[in-house]
This record gives C-alpha cells, sequence and structure tokens, in this order.
C-alpha cells in the first residue's frame, strides 16, 4: 500500500527501536534513512528493499531537506511503501514535522511512529533521570545549535536559568561556552551539576560530569565532541548513585565474532549485553549441499542404524530440513538411540520434539567416543550426520571400537568472501580488544583474509578460543590463545571474555 512512514530508529541500542517500527522495516519497499547511531536496524529490512541514505554527518549533507521532501514524495506516488528512518524521534529536532506537512501538500498518506529520543534515553544509561520529585518536575529540550554570533539570541536564556527545569540541549557540544556563558550571565549558579552524554545507549557511550561553570573546560581537556548531549540540573548529582551502563565490563571494547552469519547472533548478543562494540566477520557460511538425494536416501532407511550422533546444530537443521521436504517427523527416530555433542546440539534436538539418549560432560568427540562405548556402542551401526568436511576422530574411533559407521554429509562450510579492510583498519587503530574462534574451520578461514602479522601488530588484542582443538588449529598459525573457555560452548567463551575483561579492569584500578 503506497504511504510514507515517519519512523523513530531510536537513540542508537538497537533494542530502543519500536516493534512498530521494526515490523514496517521488516515489509517497506523503500527505507530512507539519516546517519544512524546504528546501523544494525538496516538488517530489519526486506532483502530486496531500495535504500537511500540521505544524512548528514559533521555537516556534509547528502542530499539538502528539500530533495529529501521530494524523494518520499516521488516514491509514494509511485505506489510504493516507504518507511522514512530518523535517528530517535522523528518530531523532536527530526525535522518530521517538515517532511510530514510536505506529503500532507503532496496528498500522500502518512504515518508518524514515535521513537524513543535520545534526551531521555541517553541521560538514563547515565544514571540521570531527567525528573525527579526531589529535584524537578519539569524538562526543557532545547537545541544548542543557534549560531553564537548572532546578535541576539531567540532562546529566552531567562527563563531557562530562573525555571528550575532539567535542561536537555541536543547538538549543543561547539557551543558549550556559549550555552554555559549565557546560562550564568542569566542568573543560574555556576555549581549547577550538568553533564556531558556522548554516543548515548551505544557501546561507544560515556559520560562527563562536572559544573555549569567547569563543563566547557572539562569537555575540551577530554575530548568530548558530536554526537553528545548536554544536561543541566540537579538530577546530574544522581549520576554516580544511579549509573548502570557504564559499568558493563565490555563497554567500548571491539570483539571480532568469526561464527557464520546464522550463528552469529548468540554470541554477539552476550557479549553486547556487556557492552561490546562486535564486529560481525563470518569467517565460514553453512551452504545447502547441491544433492540432498543421499541425505533423503538415509533417512528412509534410518531404522537400519541403532545410533545417530549429531556434532553440530548445523547438522540438526539441515537434516531435519531434509526430513521436512519428505512430510516426515521426529518419528522417523522410532527405535533408534541418539546423541548430541553438547547442549546446544541438545537443545535444538529438543526443539525438533528429540531427546537425546546421550550428551557428554565434555563437548569434543573424544569425550562423545569414551560415553558412547560406556553405553554399549561396539557392534551397533551408527550414522553421524554432519559437515561434509570435519574432523575425523569421532567416526575413526567408534569404528575402532567395533561400531560400524557412516559418515553422512549434511552440508557444506564455505569460506566466506567477506572484504577484511573493516577489521583490519580497526585492528590496526586500536579498537578492538578481543578475536574470539569458536572452531578450526572460523581459525583458518579468518587468516586466509586478515593476515597473521596484522594480529601481531596489532596492540593489545586478545585471541579467545572455544576450546583445545580450535586453540590447536590456531597454534598452526604461530599463535597461543589468551583464553580457552572451560566448557566448550558460546556462553562459556562469551563468560570467559567478559571474565578476562573484569580483571583487566581490576588491574587497572
Amino acid at each position: 500500500m503506497s504511504k510514507v512512514y515517519l519512523l523513530g530508529a531510536g537513540p542508537g541500542d538497537p533494542g530502543l527501536i519500536t516493534v512498530r517500527a521494526r515490523d514496517i522495516l521488516s515489509r517497506a519497499d523503500v527505507v530512507v534513512y539519516d546517519y544512524l547511531a546504528n546501523k544494525a536496524f538496516l538488517d530489519f529490512c526486506r532483502p530486496d528493499a531500495t535504500i537511500y541514505y540521505v544524512g548528514k554527518k559533521g555537516g556534509d549533507h547528502t542530499l539538502p531537506q528539500d530533495k529529501i521532501n521530494d524523494l518520499l514524495v516521488e516514491m509514494a506516488k509511485a505506489g510504493k511503501m516507504v518507511a522514512r528512518l530518523k535517528g530517535g524521534d522523528p518530531f523532536v529536532f527530526g525535522r518530521g514535522g517538515e517532511e510530514a506537512e510536505e506529503l500532507v501538500a503532496a496528498g500522500c498518506p502518512f504515518e508518524v511512529v514515535p521513537g524513543v529520543t535520545s534526551a531521555v534515553a541517553a541521560p538514563a544509561y547515565a544514571g540521570i533521570p531527567i525528573t525527579h520529585r526531589s529535584f524537578c518536575s519539569s524538562v526543557s529540550f532545547i537545541t544548542g545549535h543557534e549560531d553564537p554570533t548572532k546578535a541576539e539570541s531567540s532562546l529566552n536564556w531567562e527563563a531557562f536559568a530562573r525555571s528550575g527545569s532539567t535542561l536537555v540541549f541536543f547538538m549543543g557540544v561547539k557551543n558549550l561556552p556559549h550555552i554555559t556563558e549565557n546560562l550564568m550571565k542569566a542568573g543560574m549558579p555556576g555549581d549547577t551539576p550538568a553533564a556531558l552524554v556522548r554516543w548515548g545507549t551505544t557501546c561507544h557511550h560515556k559520560s562527563l560530569v562536572a559544573t555549569l561553570a567547569t563543563m566547557a573546560e572539562e569537555a575540551a581537556k577530554k575530548g568530548f565532541a558530536p554526537p553528545s548531549l548536554f544536561v543541566v540540573g540537579g538530577v546530574v548529582s544522581l549520576h554516580d548513585t544511579l549509573g548502570w551502563y557504564e559499568k558493563r565490563p565490555l563497554l567500548g571494547q571491539g570483539v571480532v565474532v568469526t561464527r557464520s552469519r546464522e550463528q552469529a547472533s548468540d554470541l554477539t548478543r552476550l557479549l553486547t549485553d556487556e557492552g561490546a562494540c562486535c564486529y560481525e566477520f563470518p569467517a565460514i557460511e553453512i551452504a545447502p549441499l547441491e544433492d540432498a538425494d543421499p541425505v533423503r536416501q538415509a533417512i528412509g532407511r534410518l531404522y537400519d542404524y541403532d545410533w545417530v550422533i549429531f556434532t553440530s546444530v548445523n547438522g540438526v537443521k539441515c537434516f531435519f530440513a531434509e526430513i521436512d521436504t519428505l512430510s516426515l517427523d521426529a518419528r522417523v527416530f522410532a527405535g533408534i538411540r541418539v546423541a548430541a555433542i553438547g547442549p546446544a546440539t541438545a537443545q535444538a534436538l529438543a526443539a525438533r520434539g528429540l531427546r537425546p539418549d546421550f550428551v557428554p560432560d565434555r563437548f569434543v568427540a573424544e569425550s562423545v567416543v569414551a560415553g558412547l562405548l560406556d553405553q554399549g556402542v561396539a557392534g551397533t551401526r551408527v550414522l553421524i550426520p554432519r559437515a561434509r568436511e570435519a574432523r575425523e576422530v569421532l567416526p575413526e574411533k567408534l569404528a575402532e571400537a567395533g561400531a560400524y559407521v557412516d559418515v553422512l554429509a549434511v552440508y557444506d562450510t564455505k569460506p566466506v568472501d567477506q572484504d577484511p579492510a573493516e577489521i583490519v583498519e580497526a585492528m590496526r587503530s586500536g579498537a578492538i580488544r578481543y578475536v574470539t574462534f569458536t572452531s578450526s574451520s572460523t581459525v583458518k578461514n579468518f587468516f586466509a583474509k586478515v593476515p597473521p602479522e596484522v594480529v601481531r601488530e596489532a596492540s593489545g588484542v586478545k585471541l579467545a578460543c572455544i576450546g583445545p582443538i580450535t586453540a590447536k588449529t590456531l597454534g598452526e598459525f604461530g599463535f597461543t590463545p589468551d583464553i580457552v573457555a572451560e566448557a566448550y560452548t558460546v556462553p562459556a567463551l562469551a563468560k570467559a571474555v567478559i571474565d578476562d575483561a573484569v580483571a583487566a579492569a581490576g588491574s587497572a584500578s
């Protein structure tokens, strides 16, 4: 349906975009977006959506406002569903009102989807409630972008200074001396608490607390730059007591996640929950087989086997995809014992109605073999659905123990053809602190793209492995891992990285 949706993307944390905005992004034919604090919002768009970047950064206008208005009208009149994505809220210093007026004048239907404004969210993440019964009962949102050379200010500084309100200035960093001077001239005490919040709610979030009189000097010393909010009022005194976001151990630290794109979300979520800036650099991708007939044939004669052993979530997913294709379900495993190499694989099976008969205590092939020997696997027929290329330890050891083993390829792992420039640049600039590896293939394919010398020369980069097998592969490239997870799972790997960051922060203090 032809309509323009003026969407608020929120302040930067992807979790703060509204359900309504995300739904519209997933259905829109055209997405027109400003400079965003987090481009992860674009991942919600349809793969075939036409996307226009029309924002500005540092005064560089990609498209003037009148041309943006024309584009919205043109797309709407062409019968498109248009998502106009704007940081924060479209009607809070977002020029959404102007765009809505143009759409009305052109006879184009539109809808406004409010967003979480940074004026509320950024201070909240810094432990500053913008209203509080002990300090104030009102708040003023003010543009800090006024030209300080104007002969006469259009802002009523006396009203602001005497209101008792919390004052939140947008885009005010460059004009801090002008703002603070005018407030004090208008009668606001110089010892009034004040704060700057930069990149609020994102992994680059940081804050600075001073007084109205000292803030301009302190901001210059600390190198505070846009985008920052300037907050003035008694509520700022709660920053140290209520601050929570800046206590996250990985805040601001770059972490490379090398898992396949389909699987990266779990590890990324665990790390970003602790403040990490995650760089998803999938070293491998899971590819379906060109010929799935052997898998379907194996499913048709599954009754020939005593055991089916799944060694990964991907193996479960791809094997069951073919079961679904044949219009079958978990009942094909009737009378067959099933093993899973670890809890994630076991959970994937359980989600498909299949509870594993055996899960080892340690999640490597050697432990599976030992456990299956105790289960009486010798002399039985075993099927192992897995990647085409994988370690041969499990089938070889089971065969040595007297089992009759068939290995069944159910998917391929292939290197991802991804430009490493962003990762290389981030390493050289010191933005990356950790690189995580979840399998031997992620190690091999990562170093096929990123030369080992780049990692060696990078200052302070730590390498984290999911287990000893992955660590051994890392050794083939001349590296000893700094971190190896105690349990060979993604949650354990995330915990190991977080624990390292906590320990490093403790030693630094």
